[in-house]
């Protein structure tokens, strides 16, 4: 039996015929595929370390933090998730300089496939893996913007018509449907003609470029086989989690026990064996 240990992290990807995953734990990563088919066990030994500062926490927030960091990193600030509610021109960022390197850069606002058709936005430099980490089986760059804030604006216009979450669940439960993506994003320029204009014209004509000559991207994941009912696999209700490693999509480990969500769990010691 091989045993690896330490504080993991959201698992690696890699784009490829099929992605790639990788689990980094402490200073070690380890290869997820070929770990498909074999029963996995994953030990939590009670200690969290802050993802931010790697001070011990009895309690994780936002995935990983302690709370001093939660409360006071930018990173963790409400218009991470909600970027049309940027505070930034008002002088109040919490982070001013991170917020300049982060936040006031282009950001793209795309289309995917995950539970069904949804609006997103990333960092240029998220691209494949925030694709890949909702679990999204297609994905198109729609529209190229000049800050996150703009992102935001935009996608609040197009999710009036357009959902702008996953139900996990239903992701895992199989792939959706192929969507033509290409024919969405030209509904979506002509619905939103006038609001695109008016956002334009607010920030600057070249604050929104509309990507016409983008190809959609197909994902396959490393899955042998769905579950007919999602059951959530939890460290803070139980130690060990274990069974046959069915799979791997978005950041869940798929068992014949459950589905675990790794991301939620960051700073966790965690001891695996296989």
């Amino acid at each position: 039996m091989t045993q690896n240990e330490g504080c993991v992290a959201k698992m690696r990807t890699e784009l490829g015929d099929v992605v790639q995953y990788a689990l980094p734990l402490g200073d070690q990563v380890v290869a997820l595929n070929p770990l498909i088919g074999q029963t996995v066990r994953l030990e939590f030994t009670g200690f969290i370390q802050c993802v931010a500062c790697s001070r011990l926490t009895k309690k994780s927030f936002n995935q990983g933090y302690c709370y001093p960091c939660f409360k006071k990193l930018a990173q963790c600030d409400m218009c991470i998730m909600s970027p049309e509610r940027c505070h930034f021109a008002a002088g109040t960022c919490r982070e001013p300089e991170w917020g300049e390197a982060n936040c006031n850069i282009d950001h793209f606002v795309y289309l995917a496939n995950t539970s069904g058709l949804k609006v997103g936005i990333t960092r240029h430099s998220q691209i494949p893996t925030r694709w890949i980490d909702q679990g999204a089986s297609q994905a198109l760059p729609i529209a190229r913007v000049s800050s996150r804030y703009l992102s935001g604006l935009l996608e609040v216009q197009i999710g009036k018509s357009v959902a702008d979450k996953t139900a996990w669940q239903t992701m895992l439960k199989g792939a959706p449907e192929s969507i033509g993506l290409v024919a969405k994003r030209d509904e979506i320029k002509e619905l939103y003609a006038t609001e695109l204009d008016e956002l334009q014209n607010i920030h600057g004509l070249q604050s929104i470029q509309w990507l016409e000559d983008q190809n959609p991207v197909d994902i396959r994941f490393p899955v042998t086989a769905y579950p007919e009912k999602v059951k959530a696999l939890n460290f803070d209700k139980q130690v060990t989690v274990e069974g046959c490693l069915l799979g791997i999509k978005g950041q869940y480990l798929i068992f014949d026990t459950g589905v675990l969500n790794i991301r939620k769990f960051g700073g966790y010691e965690l001891r695996l064996s296989y």
